[in-house]
């Protein structure tokens, strides 16, 4: 992947009849171009790209991505279908330096013509000039690559507490140890650390996305710092950071109606065809509240209607789902088991668990990363989001 191109298109700097300052901005990347427009307003610069077509907003959302501003897409309020993602100032001074740049060529352009006051200029100037530092009070994590090629984001001291406190930050930022990083608590003068997984880093992106509140402001923090310390350790660094996060960011962007993909059980290939589905919370006997996730598929032609039931256990306070097989369908339990498993593969990307009991029946299991794994998909990503909110520690 070539890196992101920025450019500002020729004369595209005007006054507009309102008496605003616009421009027009080219960002591309491996041959695709989007032109967004900016503003140079009374307190701020804004940059916005707002279409009716989802597709074209996401893909203006990923360019800006690889141009170094974290941005999200949002649906316009009325009758009217409209997505739009917008930056301001701030984002934007964490941008990469030929985003700055070009920026800056508006900026001193709107001045050189009269239009804008030279020290509100200057200070743009100033501070496109200068990017953003890091923010402050973020412990210092390093980020690179592995041996392997992989990401790595991992925070190391000697001092436990620095440990500990890391470690309830990322908690307090929605995310669970043992899912989304690890902790290691070396004694005797040896460094332990804090280890951001994979999964963690695209789950914080989508928490910075879907979030709320103090939550939302955390993590999007997180996530933009990442990207920064990413582009500092290089091109490959920060393409690789990037290609996560934007993972992370698309949960939600598909539907689970007409969702058809091929999965192979126990080398047996299975076709799986989604008719409907959604998500809904319940409350059990002992007072739990439970997820059920339901979902109406096709497998090889066979129709049926899947429930799998979340709720939370054991001290770790763990999210786990079961969805018993039945006995009355084509082939039985057995090829029901192997049905099911099919769909929720085909959904997640993670082969569930199978428990036989001692009755004869057979009991399917999920866990965190099935679940998301669902979130994927916009009619189960809000609930699932609420519910684990709703019943985390």
């Amino acid at each position: 992947m070539e890196a992101a191109k920025v450019d500002v298109r020729p004369g595209g700097v005007r006054l507009t009849e309102g008496g605003n300052i616009a421009a027009d901005l080219i960002i591309s990347e491996a041959g695709v171009a989007v032109k967004y427009n900016v503003y140079l307003r009374k307190d701020d610069i804004l940059l916005q790209f707002q279409s009716t077509d989802r597709s074209r907003v996401e893909l203006a959302a990923r360019l800006l991505r690889l141009a170094g501003v974290s941005v999200e897409v949002k649906k316009g309020e009325g009758k009217r279908d409209v997505w739009y993602i917008v930056a301001t100032t701030d984002k934007l001074a964490a941008g990469r330096e030929e985003l700055r740049k070009a920026l800056a060529k508006i900026v001193e352009t709107a001045r050189n013509n009269g239009w804008v006051d030279a020290n509100k200029a200057e200070g743009w100037l100033e501070e496109l000039e200068k990017g953003l530092t890091l923010k402050e009070g973020w412990p210092k994590y390093h980020v690179g690559l592995s041996g392997g090629g992989g990401l790595m984001v991992k925070f190391a001291s000697t001092d436990l507490d620095s440990i500990k406190q890391v470690a309830q930050r990322l908690k307090d930022m929605g995310l669970e140890e043992g899912i989304h990083f690890t902790v290691n608590m070396s004694e005797g003068g040896k460094a332990g650390y804090v280890y951001i997984l994979k999964e963690g880093l695209a789950y914080a992106a989508w928490l910075s996305k879907y979030g709320s509140g103090e939550q939302q402001r955390l993590v999007t923090e997180f996530v933009e710092y990442i990207l920064q310390r990413a582009w500092e350790a290089g091109k490959e660094v920060y393409e690789k950071a990037s290609e996560i996060i934007e993972e992370g960011m698309s949960r939600g962007s598909l539907t689970l109606k007409g969702f058809e993909k091929k999965v192979e059980v126990d080398g047996r290939e299975h076709v799986v065809k989604v008719i409907d589905g959604g998500a809904e919370f319940d409350v059990g006997r002992s007072g739990k509240k439970l997820l059920r996730i339901k979902i109406t598929a096709e497998v090889d032609g066979i129709r049926r209607k899947y429930v799998i039931t979340y709720g939370r256990y054991g001290a770790g306070n763990k999210s786990e789902g079961f969805a018993m097989v039945r006995a009355d369908t084509p082939g039985g339990r057995e090829a029901d088991a192997e049905r099911l498993t099919a769909v929720i593969e085909a959904l997640t990307g993670v082969e569930p668990r199978m428990r036989r009991m001692k009755d004869g029946g057979i009991k399917i299991v999920c866990y965190r990363e099935h679940l998301e794994g669902f979130m994927r998909f916009a009619e189960l990503a809000e609930v699932i989001a609420k519910w684990l909110k709703e019943t985390s520690r």
